[in-house]
């Protein structure tokens, strides 16, 4: 089930199709799979410490992977490079433990602005001369406890550090006066990218998952901003909903005049898989209702095969995702044609 918004401030869109023909659909899927699993890119050396949620983005030549770290304490943020998509390397966190904040145990960060064209450059852009991370924060320990909301954080390349700077306060709330029904418990993972073209009147999107008290189930909401600091709602459904078990943790990418989210299913049917839907106008939505674009299949993601973050490079889909199972809780990958080890 689809929840399609009509959408205010819309300039562009009122004039864009609210759905996209089965055609179209299908020829996407042909496009995006990965039926060839390639298996574990990256983990943590402590296999009681559990890795999640891979962005990944390229800078002068190289390829770079921002992930969390769950080490029963909280999250944290961390990066790691790679020359080939394939073999990855940490290189450091961006993001840990703080005390006395809003956000003292939990930061888990997901990379902004990153590119998204389909096969593109995936470079990471910036805004007002800073390069840009939302998270999810909360202060309470453990795992997704407490109050869980949306961060800011920032990186300033004339500042020299290894730590990302953050915004004081949090911009999305569970408890605003504005929250929406669909997020008044905790929301979770946020996606930012710049829509150069304005498609809904805003340069910024976010879109992210999120669940309330009565709802208890996750969906996909929309905030919008003009300046990476103040957010505002977007209607008052979420885009994506099943109204049962969890759509989570989209990511847009652009074919042409469409955009693609990348997104998981769970526990609307059994287990955690990936699935994706299309729309012209970034804010109605049309799910594929085909198969799965990742399911368990093998030992190390025989639980839960969900998380995408998909790139097209050299003629190749790789997609990396969240895979649990055997090893733990690792970063995995599947690609459109075999690879050699």
């Amino acid at each position: 089930m689809l929840i399609l918004l009509s959408a205010c401030h819309t300039p562009r869109s009122a004039h864009l199709p609210q759905s996209v023909p089965q055609s179209v659909m299908d020829s996407v899927y042909r496009a995006v799979r990965t039926p060839y699993k390639y298996g574990i890119v990256l983990q943590h050396p402590d296999s009681g410490k559990m890795v999640d949620s891979p962005t990944v983005f390229r800078k002068n030549g190289q390829w770079y992977m921002s992930y969390i770290v769950f080490d029963g304490q909280g999250y944290e943020t961390w990066l790691a490079e790679s020359q080939d998509l394939l073999q990855w390397r940490t290189i450091g966190r961006l993001l840990t433990f703080s005390q006395n904040t809003w956000d003292a145990n939990q930061k888990a960060g997901y990379m902004a602005l990153v590119d998204i064209d389909w096969g593109g450059t995936y470079k990471m852009y910036g805004h007002d001369g800073k390069l840009w991370m939302s998270y999810l924060g909360g202060a309470t320990e453990g795992y997704e406890k407490g109050t869980l909301g949306v961060g800011m954080a920032f990186y300033d390349p004339l500042i020299k550090s290894e730590q990302w700077s953050r915004l004081a306060d949090p911009v999305l709330l569970p408890g605003d006066k504005d929250a929406r029904w669909f997020e008044t418990d905790k929301i979770y993972k946020s996606s930012v990218i710049h829509d150069r073209e304005e498609v809904t009147g805003y340069p910024f999107l976010m879109y992210y998952n999120a669940k309330g008290d009565t709802a208890r189930y996750e969906s996909i909401g929309l905030a919008v901003s003009r300046d990476m600091v103040h957010w505002e709602r977007w209607g008052e459904d979420p885009l994506i909903t099943r109204h049962e078990g969890i759509c989570g943790d989209a990511q847009i990418v652009r074919m042409g005049n469409l955009y693609v989210m990348f997104y998981f299913g769970a526990f609307w049917k059994p287990g955690a898989f990936e699935r994706f839907a299309c729309s012209y106008d970034l804010v109605n939505w049309t799910d594929w209702e085909g198969p799965d674009l990742i399911a368990p299949s093998e030992d190390y993601d025989q639980q839960y095969a969900h998380k995408p973050w998909v790139v097209r490079w050299n003629g190749v889909v790789y997609h990396f995702y969240n895979a649990v199972g055997s090893e733990g809780r690792v970063i995995a990958l599947a690609t459109s044609e075999p690879l050699d080890e």
